[in-house]
Formats: structure tokens, sequence, C-alpha cells
């Protein structure tokens, strides 16, 4: 209890970074320097400290102090009424809070409306790819990142998982939506209140007796964590697309890296750790993600409800023989046989003998007139459809600051 004092008492006082620097790493994690260098970021320049080290303290003492004062279920009812991007701040926030907002919800001044708009458009031609791997390469590639299964499992969220992944779902579909950064949009609304509830997370999360005994860190959700997280999405997504054959035009991808570099800064990175380039986003996710791949008590049990849930949509379609086939196809068998995902005599070689003649026919079809535009209406009605089941017909889905850890 002394540590955890001695931890909160650094939190309030906004020095999660000094607390960073004082942190002894676990054996795991001391093996591993963090070598890669701030001058392929879109800072181009930075102190190069280890972002494992590093937290959010702009967020964190203002959202720990508002859990210590019992302020959070005000806050959430408030918030709300906020769900676009220009869209004036509530009445009655904590003065704090409201600051910390108005701040946070600003866009670097490095970002590009007309690249985030080519995104859009890169979007609306290989949304059905993306969506793919967004749920069966992304999606399933959390459940062996120990760190995040762990936070997740062990957290409020982790005792229900729909409404958990409807709140993830809804960053991915909103960072694909035409107007996501514009006004009217609501892509920066959700990075706020997302970067809140990380903060929430960290302040509540070294509470639970149960997640301290597994962990191998102080303080979940680093800098480094959200890192990881981005390569698990953007540049795991590329590489597979790329891998498929997809042709990706150089400005189409340096838009879609573009988004998910205003993304990150919006949840809180410091810019000198967001790659600047496609080559130093692989190269900074073999040093973040690539080695810490590893099965997990709770990363398997999370799998085991991401693959039953595709059942509960629909049994036929997405059934869980389709959403195991398909996981071993995108992430390969060494991460199928950690979550202990079955062989499927039907379901596997019929992925590894269409999968590809698909893509290639689908690629021949995007170039006849009108073809984009059918893509895209027929990928947004998957989408939604699932953003509805999982919100359980309650739209919109609401992101709101947890109050406490996963219930015993």
């Amino acid at each position: 209890m002394a540590g955890l004092s001695r931890r909160k008492a650094l939190v309030s006082g906004g020095a999660l970074g000094a607390l960073g620097a004082l942190t002894v790493a676990a054996p795991a994690t001391a093996r591993t320097l963090w070598t890669w260098s701030p001058r392929g970021s879109v800072a181009g320049s930075g102190a190069g400290v280890d972002p494992r080290r590093v937290w959010d303290p702009a967020a964190d003492p203002v959202v720990a102090s508002l859990l210590d004062d019992g302020a959070v279920p005000r806050v959430n009812e408030l918030l709300r009424q906020w769900t676009t991007n220009d869209q004036p701040l509530p009445t009655g926030l904590p003065a704090e809070l409201r600051d910390f907002i108005e701040q946070a919800r600003r866009l670097p001044d490095w970002a590009d409306h007309d690249k985030l708009a080519q995104a859009f458009d890169f979007t609306k031609r290989r949304g059905l790819y993306l969506g793919v791997l967004y749920g069966m390469a992304s999606g399933m590639m959390s459940t062996v990142i120990p760190r995040e299964a762990r936070a997740v499992y062990y957290s409020y969220g982790g005792a229900n998982m729909k409404d958990r992944i409807a709140k993830t779902a809804k960053l991915g579909y909103d960072i694909g939506t035409e107007n996501a950064y514009e006004p009217g949009g609501e892509m920066i609304v959700t990075c706020v209140k997302t970067r809140l509830v990380h903060a929430a997370v960290r302040h509540l999360l070294p509470q639970s007796p149960h997640w301290d005994q597994v962990a191998d860190e102080d303080i979940p959700i680093s800098q480094a964590d959200i890192l990881v997280t981005f390569h698990s999405l953007a540049t795991t997504v590329r590489q597979k697309m790329l891998g498929w054959q997809v042709p990706i035009p150089a400005d189409d991808a340096e838009a879609y890296l573009h988004s998910w570099q205003v993304t990150a800064h919006m949840l809180g990175v410091d810019d000198e750790y967001i790659p600047a380039t496609w080559h130093q986003a692989d190269s900074q996710a073999k040093q973040v993600l690539d080695p810490i791949l590893a099965p997990t008590p709770e990363g398997k049990n999370l799998a085991d409800i991401l693959l039953d849930m595709g059942k509960q949509i629909d049994g036929t379609v997405l059934s869980r023989p389709v959403m195991g086939a398909f996981t071993r196809y995108v992430l390969g068998d060494r991460i199928a046989g950690w979550l202990e995902i079955p062989r499927e005599p039907v379901w596997d070689p019929m992925l590894r003998t269409f999968w590809r003649p698909f893509i290639a026919a689908r690629e021949v079809g995007v170039h006849f007139p009108g073809a984009p535009e059918t893509y895209w209406l027929f990928d947004e009605f998957l989408r939604k459809a699932v953003l509805l089941y999982l919100s359980e017909g309650d739209q919109p889905i609401s992101i709101e600051i947890p109050t406490g850890n996963r219930p015993s």
C-alpha cells in the first residue's frame, strides 16, 4: 500500500513522466533497449526517452482527481452530450477537465486536411480489406499482446467484452468516415474520450490485486503500449494488404499513414514517437510489437470471447470456424496455436485457395464506373450493422470514463 500511495501522489502531482524514470523495468522488458531515433518521427527530433516510461502527464492527474472526488458519473452524463468535433463542451464540467479537453481537441499544426480527405477516399476503395484486417488481424492480435490483454481483462471493460469491443470499434469506424477530423465529424471526440478512459485505467488498474499479481509493470498503457496498438492496427494492416498484393498508390499509402499519425497525436502520443514514414513505422514495429507477442491466460480467454461473438452476429456467415480460419490465415499458425484455434478442414484450404483470387477480381472491378461507390455502400452497411449489433441498438455508442476495475 505504501508503494501505491506514493504512485497516487505522483500522479496527482502530474509527475507520471518522472515516475517512469524511477521505475525499475521488469526482467522481461529490461533486455530490450529503446533505440528508435526521434529523427524518424513527425517531430524530427526529441529527447529519446523510452516511451515505456512515459504516460500522459496532461490527462492523468485530471482524471485521477475526478475519480478521487467521485465526480466521474456526473462528468460522463455531461459528456454524453458532446458528440461532434466542433460542438461546444456542455456546461457544468469541472474547470480543470474543460481546460484539458479544449487543449486536447486541437489538431496538431502538421495535420494536413487534404491528406485526411485522401485517406477517406482510400477507405472507400479498400474498406472491405480494412474491415477484415482490423478485426481478424488487429483485433485478434491484441489478445497476444500480453500487457494489452491483461489491461483489458482486469479493467472494467473485461467484464463486458461486447461493450468494450463496441467502444473500440467506434474508433475504427470513426477514422474511416468522410469528415472524421472535420467539423461535424466525431473522431476528435472519440480520441479525447478514449484518452480520458486510458487515464482512468492508469489510475484504477494498479489498485486491482488481480492485475497486480500478473502485471510486469506498475502503471498500464504507457506511450509505448499505444504505439504497439498503432502498429497492430495501421502498420499490420498495410503489411497484410501488401502481402495480399493489393495495389496501394504512394499517395494513398501516405494519406492512410497520416490519418493514423493524427490519431496517435490525438490519443496523447508525443510527436517524437510517431513515425514519419512507413519505413520508420516498419522499423519501430520490429522493436516494439514483433518481439512482445506471446500467449497469456487472459489473452486466450479474450480470444475465445471474440471468436464466439461472430456466432452471435450470424450463426452461419460469421461462425466460429470461419473466424478461426480467418485468424489462422491472417496471423499464421504460431498465433493460432497460442490461441488454441483448431485447424478447419474446410475453411482453411478454402481461404488459402480463394481469398487471393477474390481480391484480384475485386481489384479489377474497382476500375469500372460506379464500382467504388457500390463497394463503399456495401462495406458501410456491414460496418454499421456490426456497430448496431455491438451497441445492442443503443446508438450512439458512448465512450465513458470507468469508475472501477473488473468485478471479482
